[in-house]
């Protein structure tokens, strides 16, 4: 199985990148939907958000309100860490029964979607990890013009987080999305066609497919040695 990292920073495309992946039949593992089950009302994560930052961050009807917990968290470098230390076994966990469940409908290449790849350690797991890069003022453009949000806002938001700059130099790929949707698209072809190719020998015994020829040459291994065991015994 090819686990590909796909990550990149808020408002840079990361997203409609992700969305390509899916319209060519390439499953996507996505941290941020992981992590909004993770802090559904009632559940462990929920109840560890709640002890730590109070019944204020919470909607009328139990839900948490992101936004209000997003605007302190990204306000306050310790408060986000130890949001993100709070959640990071739920969100661990639940990634990897989403890529178990993929693994056993026999899936060859997934992509993982983890906009904290690098933070997270995560990259280690993937392979190759492609980058969305946009420059930081268009990036701080196109957050302001999708949220509506104040310039200090969204540069706090922004700032905190590894730098795009960073991240690219850590890719294998990287997606330059400060053009068109069109010049995204023409890229992502060439992406596509990249890791989509044959799986490597690491790659290929580590998918279902792999596993079943391995446990299927281990049981014959074994009905052979037993006939044998049995033939010498008479």
């Amino acid at each position: 199985m090819r686990i590909i990292g796909l990550t990149g920073g808020i408002a840079s495309g990361k997203s409609t990148v992700s969305k390509l992946f899916k319209s060519h039949d390439i499953p996507v593992v996505d941290a941020d939907v992981v992590a909004r089950e993770a802090l559904k009302k009632g559940s462990g994560g929920w109840k560890k958000v709640i002890a730590a930052f109070g019944e204020e961050i919470l909607l009328d009807n139990g839900e948490v309100n992101r936004p209000k917990l997003g605007q302190i968290v990204f306000a306050d470098p310790d408060k986000r860490q130890f949001l993100n230390r709070l959640l990071a076994p739920y969100i661990s966990s639940g990634i990897f029964w989403e890529v178990a469940k993929l693994w056993l409908k026999g899936y060859r290449v997934i992509v993982l979607d983890v906009p904290l790849l690098f933070e997270a350690k995560m990259d280690k797991f993937t392979t190759p990890i492609i980058v969305v890069w946009v420059d930081p003022e268009t990036q701080i453009q196109r957050l302001l013009a999708r949220d509506g949000s104040s310039e200090e806002d969204g540069r706090n938001r922004v700032n905190a987080q590894m730098s795009l700059d960073d991240k690219k130099s850590k890719a294998d790929i990287v997606i330059d999305n400060t053009g068109s949707l069109d010049d995204l698209n023409e890229q992502f072809q060439k992406v596509l066609v990249r890791v989509t190719g044959p799986l490597t020998w690491f790659e290929f015994w580590r998918s279902r497919q792999g596993v079943s020829i391995i446990l299927a040459s281990l049981s014959s291994g074994v009905v052979l040695c037993a006939k044998a065991f049995n033939s010498n015994r008479s």
